[in-house]
């Protein structure tokens, strides 16, 4: 290995088993952090809205789409200008589960976001010939109480109303 090469720095934390039940937060960033998914409607009214462009209207129905296989389950989220947050769910068990309803078994976060950036990259790339859409790898944060759920799932309700302030905000169009 070549010692003039920087080391990346690992983005997971170290001897966490993800694919272990509990919620996480995620945060996937294009390419670039251009903005291609969506623009904030009415910044510095009472009520900012998110207006997706077609691109975005792509990884929307690709969130709202995953396939069974992927057993995930997306609590929260929300599609900004340059990045997405979400809030997944990995669940051991379900009460349903005595009810006859299959049982959601452990699968990965990777899996997950993996199946989205994929998923959603190859049906843009079809539609507009972008080549590259998403920066490797996402941010992940393990929710660790409800305090800690809500906390984040409130951030993400008012992330369009904060917008210039975030600290992924950019003025790089599409």
């Amino acid at each position: 290995m070549d010692d003039k090469l920087p080391r990346r720095k690992p983005l997971r934390l170290k001897d966490f088993d993800y694919n272990s039940a509990g919620t996480y937060f995620i945060t996937v960033c294009t390419h670039n952090k251009k903005n291609t998914l969506s623009r904030i409607v009415g910044a510095f009214d009472d009520s900012p809205k998110v207006d997706l462009t077609p691109m975005g209207r792509i990884v929307d129905a690709v969130i709202n789409n995953s396939p069974s296989h992927i057993e995930v389950e997306v609590c929260r989220y929300v599609i900004m200008p340059n990045h997405i947050h979400l809030i997944l769910g990995i669940y051991e068990s379900d009460e349903r589960a005595c009810q006859g309803v299959p049982v959601r078994l452990r699968s990965s976060i990777s899996k997950a976001v993996g199946y989205i950036k994929m998923k959603s990259s190859k049906e843009i790339r079809n539609a507009f010939g972008e080549e590259v859409v998403w920066q490797r790898g996402f941010h992940d944060h393990i929710i660790r109480n409800h305090r800690d759920f809500d906390k984040i799932a409130e951030y993400i309700y008012y992330n369009p109303a904060r917008w210039q302030f975030d600290c992924f905000y950019s003025e790089r169009d599409e």
